[in-house]
């Protein structure tokens, strides 16, 4: 495929916003005003749908001062959608693109925008249509296949660990149990980044239960009632899709009519049946003790008082990153992260994978970062998300 490919771009948001997803998005405008080889550039209002409808705005008309607003401004600018397109589907927003003299495609989204990607770019190499398509990665799940992380996570990762300190402050003034729920339904990267708030011995969290370890009803009430005994109290992280033994999500047994979305998901976030339902399990044993729960639901998504400055650094880089590949002589592909070094020595490079590795599903917590009785998160994991988190609350403590 010849390097001086010549003609328009589009570029769309899909999924489940973030807080830094309009980094990649100023990411990819900023790059392409660079390249002499991109004409227009089409920003597609509410992704694959605006594509099929052709609702496009002129991207390189906004002034760099605005540019800016919007990179710091969290969830899709452009407007998002859950869509699940088909090859049919797909098929049709290769010909709006054939029409339109497209042949640059940039979608930031997570695994099932990376395999819209992949239709895309295969029918267009099917009917030997020269489409360069780069995906950009984008999900507080942290679950993308190849990439060491994903833009978003850190943000959220943040948001969490913040609100877990300050849960956990709060269980202690006045004791009893607390459970609160976390976004992750295959995956506990965003629950295990709560173990940033247990800093001394006695701590909260105390749990964690993540996708990865299914547990039953009788296990979690014994680990809450062991801990209660310990401390005379308790904070329990769970993931939004703990699962029973069977791997049946425990939100999709308490609730058989939960909705679902186009892709056949279980609404979990917009619910608080989980929580209610752990804390309702643990009275039964502990019947006289203060209990409480909280889901943090789709506030943890695009929070904007809590910005990881490395995060938004990160999801910008993958933007431009995005249109350096589509601009030289690389295939389509996915934009991946590899990261080297600890602590001040943290830094990530980019690379392209290709499209087909990152659509083929979805990355849970390594096993190596859950203890071996799946209640908590081992101090490894640290290493890990740390970098991405800026410094936490420097909080104290009266002996008592």
């Amino acid at each position: 495929m010849s390097t001086q490919l010549k003609g328009n771009a589009v570029v769309g948001q899909s999924g489940g916003p973030t807080a830094v997803i309009n980094q990649s998005l100023v990411g990819v405008i900023e790059e392409v005003c660079e390249q002499d080889c991109i004409n227009d550039l089409y920003g597609a209002i509410h992704g694959t749908r605006g594509i099929l409808e052709e609702r496009f705005t002129d991207l390189k008309k906004i002034s760099r001062h605005d540019l800016e607003h919007i990179a710091n401004t969290p969830a899709a600018a452009l407007g998002s959608t859950r869509d699940k397109p088909d090859e049919q589907y797909c098929l049709r927003i290769f010909e709006v693109f054939r029409k339109n003299n497209v042949r640059y495609f940039f979608y930031i989204g997570g695994n099932d925008s990376a395999n819209t990607a992949h239709i895309v770019n295969k029918l267009a190499q099917q009917a030997g249509y020269e489409l360069k398509v780069i995906h950009v990665p984008k999900t507080i799940d942290n679950d993308l296949l190849v990439t060491d992380h994903c833009p978003g996570f850190g943000t959220a990762a943040t948001f969490v660990s913040h609100a877990v300190i300050g849960d956990d402050f709060d269980n202690r003034s006045l004791g009893g149990i607390k459970v609160d729920i976390v976004m992750g339904r295959d995956a506990g990267f965003l629950a295990a980044s709560s173990m940033l708030a247990h800093r001394r011995e006695d701590d909260g969290p105390h749990l964690i239960y993540v996708p990865e370890r299914p547990i039953t009803m009788e296990q979690f009430v014994q680990d809450v009632s062991e801990v209660y005994n310990r401390y005379g109290r308790c904070l329990a992280v769970a993931s939004e899709g703990i699962r029973d033994v069977d791997n049946v999500i425990w939100t999709k047994k308490i609730q058989q009519d939960l909705e679902a979305d186009a892709h056949g998901n279980v609404q979990l976030s917009g619910t608080g049946a989980l929580a209610d339902f752990l804390t309702a399990k643990i009275k039964e044993k502990l019947p006289k003790i203060r209990m409480r729960a909280d889901t943090f639901g789709y506030l943890q998504r695009s929070f904007p008082g809590l910005l990881s400055p490395v995060d938004a650094y990160e999801a910008r880089y993958c933007g431009r990153m995005a249109v350096y590949y589509a601009a030289g002589p690389y295939t389509s592909g996915s934009v991946c992260m590899q990261r080297f070094g600890k602590g001040d020595r943290y830094r990530v490079e980019t690379f392209i994978t290709t499209l087909a590795s990152v659509a083929a599903g979805a990355k849970p917590l390594p096993d190596e970062f859950i203890n071996e009785a799946g209640n908590n998160i081992n101090p490894n994991f640290y290493d890990y998300v740390s970098p991405l988190v800026p410094p936490l609350p420097d909080v104290g403590y009266i002996e008592r």
